[in-house]
């Protein structure tokens, strides 16, 4: 009889999906010198169903077979000339890819020595020669059971059940093998999950984590009609997994283009833009797709994860909700984007973040009243850093909180200041990031700067979006409610460009509402802008609200704002966002004496 004997031709073994195999899928390797032994052990077996068998009769060749073939189950005699059972059980689990391989045991050595030291070295079964035909289909049956449950643990992500990180590694290794072969060209997409962080802080981890597990159900039924998309030449499946996180991947090998990828990616984005119903209430969500194609972006499977990724981000930096190609354009834009993160997070330590003052003009007096503080990175190399390019990215990696926290501080500090040299008492507004108010940290932090610099409540404005305030309604309310306990006010800014319900908005204790600069920037010529602006100047003013107009540039909007009885205005026709000094000098020039709040 020959050294091995086998079903299945000796080739290296591709990753396959986890799943429940049926027992024509499995392949038992059986390592005995002696052949009549592997006949019997077979035998048993096909009884049982099983079809696929390795058999070893030479000691020294079997963890190359092992390894070629990596079989589902290994029966491992003892007692062996050249190499023993006990030695290349302390080999197959030192294998990185035979490590949790189950091993039964049989052999005529059954005294409890030997067979304590074969399971100390791993193994997962004991029998003693001869075996009995029952126990060894039993045994088997169970080991095998336990090491689908094993793979299960290590490959399936546990909360959608799609494949895990590790999963979609070996599948793209396995797919570049084939594609260097045929020559063929392999696409992988990276989507993330755009303002999930956001969802999560506000609905909740729970609410988060059924919404994943619905958006992987709506890419399985996405991804399984992409067929007709890629054309005949696709060979294999795409094949979907989710990375971590709010992060998924497909691998598409063989395309026929890369306008098929992008065509697949146009489908998931149109497929993810439907509402989803979770928790009793609808979610919309958008994705953000970057997509490498080898072997232009890459030629393994880091570099193609690490493109796709950078593609993915550059998405995100340019307003989310799209898919991009990678190319070296996108990757120049990415590192310096890393680059600046790395920078940021010691912004606040170095003192390179300032606030500049816009001023608020009272259109009555023609004073100037207040001011809007706006957030400015002075960079030691790239100079004034306006918030556009760096607020986004504070977002993105969790700072924009301690980035609030250090505004209103700041603030009040210069407000202090302002008090004692100059006998000033404006109010100052800032904006409140999302973040601040869904994690709870803004109450505390506003009443610390107060208490702290001893600035009266009065002079301190927060301002926020529309969006904000119909996040979770009732809880954004009692939030905002304990914050006019302390005295400061409360704005909402850029009024009329989001979906507030007169019925919620009346739930607010809200001071101030700051008309978006879109609508002023029409009048007085646009009917239809001076319209939108004389209509909420009176909703503000019978809600009790102080009106602003904002982005007023030319002396004719000034006294359009004055007709349409606004209140105060700010723009660049006064001035646009000052140092704190320079702030100063511009009160005295316009007001000649120390403005009161």
């Amino acid at each position: 009889m020959s050294a091995h004997q086998t079903s299945a031709p000796l080739v290296p073994s591709e990753p396959v999906l986890p799943s429940q195999p049926t027992l024509s899928d499995v392949t038992i390797m059986m390592v005995d010198d002696e052949p009549m032994m592997t006949d019997v052990a077979q035998a048993y077996l096909e009884d049982a169903g099983y079809t696929r068998f390795v058999a070893v009769h030479e000691p020294l060749q079997a963890m190359d077979i092992a390894r070629a073939q990596r079989p589902g189950l290994i029966l491992l005699d003892l007692m062996m000339p050249e190499l023993n059972g006990f030695d290349l059980l302390r080999l197959i689990r030192l294998d990185e890819r035979l490590r949790y391989t189950p091993v039964i045991v049989l052999t005529a050595a059954s005294d409890p020595a030997s067979k304590l030291r074969a399971l100390e070295l791993g193994a997962t079964e004991f029998l003693s020669k001869p075996v009995d035909a029952s126990e060894l289909k039993i045994r088997v049956r169970n080991s095998l059971a336990f090491k689908v449950y094993q793979d299960r643990l290590a490959n399936d992500d546990p909360l959608t059940g799609l494949p895990n990180r590790r999963v979609f590694v070996e599948q793209l290794k396995a797919g570049l093998v084939r594609a260097r072969y045929s020559h063929g060209t392999l696409a992988l997409l990276h989507l993330n999950l755009d303002r999930f962080r956001q969802i999560n802080d506000t609905l909740g981890h729970g609410t988060g984590d059924l919404l994943l597990v619905a958006v992987a159900e709506r890419l399985r039924q996405t991804t399984r009609s992409t067929h007709s998309l890629l054309g005949q030449r696709l060979g294999d499946a795409p094949f979907l997994a989710r990375l971590g996180g709010d992060e998924f991947a497909l691998l598409m090998p063989d395309i026929p283009s890369p306008e098929a990828a992008s065509r697949v990616a146009r489908q998931v984005l149109d497929a993810l833009s439907r509402s989803f119903h979770v928790d009793g209430q609808d979610v919309y969500l958008t994705p953000s797709i970057g997509i490498s194609i080898f072997p232009d972006d890459g030629a393994d499977d880091a570099s193609l994860l690490r493109t796709a990724g950078v593609a993915m981000q550059h998405v995100k930096a340019s307003g989310r909700n799209g898919v991009e190609f990678y190319s070296e354009k996108i990757n120049t834009v990415s590192v310096e984007r890393l680059l600046l993160e790395t920078q940021l997070r010691g912004a606040i330590e170095r003192g390179e973040l300032v606030l500049h003052y816009q001023p608020k003009v009272d259109l009555r007096t023609g004073h100037i009243v207040g001011a809007e503080a706006l957030l400015r990175w002075q960079h030691p190399t790239l100079g004034l850093v306006a918030p556009g390019r760096f607020i986004p990215i504070a977002e993105e990696c969790g700072l924009i909180v301690e980035i609030g926290e250090w505004v209103i501080q700041r603030a009040c500090a210069q407000l202090a200041q302002w008090r004692a040299e100059h006998r000033l008492a404006v109010r100052v507004a800032v904006n409140v990031a999302r973040h601040s108010v869904v994690s709870g940290t803004l109450l505390d932090t506003t009443r610390d700067a107060l208490q702290r610099h001893r600035v009266p409540a009065r002079q301190l404005i927060l301002e926020l979006t529309e969006s904000m305030l119909m996040d979770r309604v009732e809880t954004t309310a009692a939030k905002l409610h304990a914050l006019r306990a302390l005295g400061v006010e409360l704005s909402i800014d850029d009024f009329g460009t989001g979906y507030s319900s007169m019925s919620y908005l009346k739930q607010f204790p809200v001071q101030e509402l700051k008309i978006d600069r879109s609508f002023v920037k029409g009048t007085p010529d646009d009917r239809t802008d001076t319209a939108i602006v004389r209509a909420l100047v009176v909703l503000g003013h019978s809600l009790g609200m102080r009106v602003v107009a904002e982005g007023v540039e030319t002396e004719e909007q000034r006294v359009a704002m004055q007709t349409l009885r606004c209140d105060c205005y700010q723009g660049f026709l006064c001035s646009p966002a000052l140092p704190a000094a320079d702030f100063i000098q511009k009160v005295r020039e316009v007001n000649g004496q120390p403005a009161r709040a």
